[in-house]
């Protein structure tokens, strides 16, 4: 018995005849949807830090990015419930939450600020004297070159 794969199908066909993926899609697109909505009742600034997590049995839950952006949003709940309640996609919005959680991004490596005092870099050097592979020495020379200079 061969195994005979089935045709290949494009991802947009597949998403929509596949019944767990079309009703992701459907969630999915919903969600971008809530999005726009809530996008146009926010100022400009605070767009990029504020997203729909879920919207479900009257209560819209909001991930921002911090607990700045999250203060300045509770201040402006009331307007806000208000403003989306008068759309019809959250006709029965009875209350508003917000969760905080930074963005996943890698975290920037900082510089080493780290200094090689005279002393350490002269006890490198006298290693580097001993040693017989020439690119272990070139790298152990290399290092000490780095040395705060006397002053």
């Amino acid at each position: 018995m061969a195994f005979k794969p089935s045709s290949a199908q494009p991802p947009s066909a597949l998403l929509r005849q596949v019944r767990p993926l079309r009703l992701l899609l459907n969630q999915a697109e919903r969600l971008e949807h809530l999005q726009r909505l809530l996008e146009s009742q926010l100022q400009p600034a605070a767009r990029e830090h504020c997203h729909v997590a879920s919207w479900r049995d009257g209560t819209l839950l909001l991930v921002v990015t911090d607990g700045h952006w999250a203060t300045r949003l509770r201040y402006q709940q009331k307007r806000l419930l208000v403003a989306l309640q008068g759309m019809e996609a959250f006709g029965n919005l009875r209350r508003i939450l917000y969760k905080v959680q930074p963005p996943l991004v890698p975290a920037k490596r900082g510089t080493n600020n780290t200094e090689l005092s005279a002393n350490a870099a002269e006890s490198i050097r006298g290693s580097a004297e001993g040693i017989s592979d020439p690119k272990l020495r070139e790298a152990l020379e290399r290092l000490a070159s780095h040395a705060k200079s006397a002053k």
